[in-house]
């Protein structure tokens, strides 16, 4: 298998895989570009402005609306909207990038939002790893040089450094080209080795923001596959910046749409797809194929009185496209069941809803 080709995983996590304990917890975030921006969140009346209302009035734009949201620990958290919706600001807003203008960001029961710059140098170097959309790569340096860049900035001895930077190169699927440099190297394969070099401090969390929106789309689709193994094997907790609603739903566990700076809905794909917060988000999900994004845990019915329950058993995370066979060759309600436990019911009539858009939660 090439550098280029990975195979994908059979599924990504769900919620469930991570234990429910916050790792960034974002209350009221704002950001506020333009003069005596501090002004804006502090005015119920500035507040309940419009973009252009605001920018008419002020001169200010707010990049980022009063948001608030969770991050799991070991989830993939995708924050997802248009050119503009502010959703590259708010991740830059995370790591102090860029300084917010109010609200908290707690991150593991820390504000950063008061960290001084020496335990902000020592939180970006040690906690947060960033994955940008370009490479960044030094020119002059090698592929294990540049993955034990931020090592060596640590202080990190250079055996140490370089055998750390060697298995992670291993991990990302460029072992034989340890010694190339960036312009030997496809841009596939400059963006595992910026990968790699985010994986080498051992962070807690990954920030990666529109990482493979640059890339041909076969490319961008194995590094897609190639995020998913590592979510696997290394359990990162991951907040991932997109515009592209397939990325968003391939990879995230929880995704939150963003629109004008505010948050519209955050939820999983089951939630987005089968329950839309409003028009915007139903005119976004519209043309997914339904199928390949609901789950049975979705819409699984109640067991009632009178109903067969000999049929086969599948888990509450296989999608319908998945389970469409088995149900309909059943000639019974498939059972829904998780650790032993009968969680509901699937037959025809639920998979023939998803199939006419009508299909409910359970």
């Amino acid at each position: 298998m090439t550098p280029t080709q990975t195979e994908a995983p059979q599924r990504r996590s769900t919620p469930e895989d991570s234990d429910g304990t916050p790792v960034i917890s974002v209350r009221r975030l704002w950001k506020v570009f333009g003069p005596k921006a501090d002004r804006v969140p502090e005015s119920e009346e500035l507040r309940g402005l419009t973009r252009r209302e605001l920018m008419d009035r002020t001169g200010c734009t707010a990049a980022v609306r009063d948001v608030n949201f969770d991050v799991r620990k070991g989830e993939v958290f995708v924050v997802m909207g248009l050119s503009g919706s502010g959703k590259s600001t708010l991740v830059r807003c995370l790591t102090r990038l860029i300084e917010p203008t109010a609200g908290e960001i707690v991150f593991e029961g820390e504000d950063i939002r008061e960290a001084d710059a020496k335990r902000l140098r020592d939180l970006r170097r040690r906690k947060f790893s960033m994955v940008f959309q370009h490479f960044g790569l030094l020119p002059h340096r090698r592929v294990v040089e540049n993955v034990a860049f931020g090592l060596e900035i640590r202080g990190m001895s250079r055996a140490e450094r370089t055998r750390r930077a060697l298995e992670v190169v291993e991990l990302v699927g460029l072992s034989g080209y340890e010694n190339s440099y960036p312009d030997q190297l496809s841009g596939g394969m400059q963006q595992r080795v910026g990968l790699a070099r985010a994986l080498a401090g051992d962070p807690d969390v990954l920030f990666f923001d529109e990482p493979f929106s640059a890339l041909d789309p076969m490319i961008r689709r194995d590094m897609q596959n190639e995020v998913i193994r590592l979510h696997h094997e290394v359990g990162k907790t991951m907040v991932f910046i997109t515009h592209d609603l397939s990325e968003a739903l391939k990879l995230g566990d929880r995704i939150l749409i963003m629109r004008d700076g505010k948050m519209v809905q955050c939820g999983t794909g089951d939630e987005l797809v089968g329950a839309p917060a409003d028009d915007y988000v139903r005119e976004f999900v519209k043309d997914v194929p339904r199928g390949d994004v609901l789950t049975l845990r979705w819409i699984m019915r109640p067991v009632a009185d009178g109903d067969a329950l000999d049929g086969p058993e599948l888990g509450p995370d296989v999608v319908v496209r998945e389970a469409t066979r088995a149900v309909l060759a059943a000639d019974r309600p498939v059972k829904v069941v998780e650790n032993g436990e009968l969680l509901g019911i699937v037959g025809d009539e639920e998979i023939l809803a998803v199939v006419a858009g009508q299909e409910g939660g359970m």
